[in-house]
């Protein structure tokens, strides 16, 4: 399997995550000392990845939500991901990962979003 397809693959747990509204089910994408940066509004939205897991099983299921991974650029044992999400719940989002190849896994280690509005 090729690094592409493999950051593809740790990017779907995410994405498969979010439509059943399970932190749990996108924790394998996740490196355990990922962080997560973004605006809601004007408030800050940061800190640990556990963050993330919590509002999402918070917010429930995004069952219509659509997902598209826009571009994916890989140098070495770094990568970067960019992913469109419409209708999480009624949210659009772009998020943008870096990745790191560790045990020969691609782990997400950062998430920042912008929450379009």
């Amino acid at each position: 399997m090729s690094d592409q397809e493999m950051i593809g693959r740790t990017v779907q747990y995410y994405i498969d995550g979010a439509i059943t509204g399970k932190g749990d089910d996108m924790k394998p994408a996740f490196h355990a000392d990922a962080t997560i940066f973004g605006y809601i509004g004007e408030d800050l939205f940061a800190g640990p990845i556990q963050k993330l897991f919590d509002w999402n099983d918070e917010n429930g299921p995004a069952s219509d939500l659509v997902a598209d991974i826009a571009s994916i650029d890989v140098e070495g044992s770094i990568a970067t991901v960019r992913l469109e999400l419409d209708n999480w719940t009624g949210h659009k989002f772009t998020d943008m990962f870096t990745l790191l190849k560790t045990d020969g896994e691609w782990k997400i280690m950062n998430k920042v979003f912008h929450l379009h509005t």
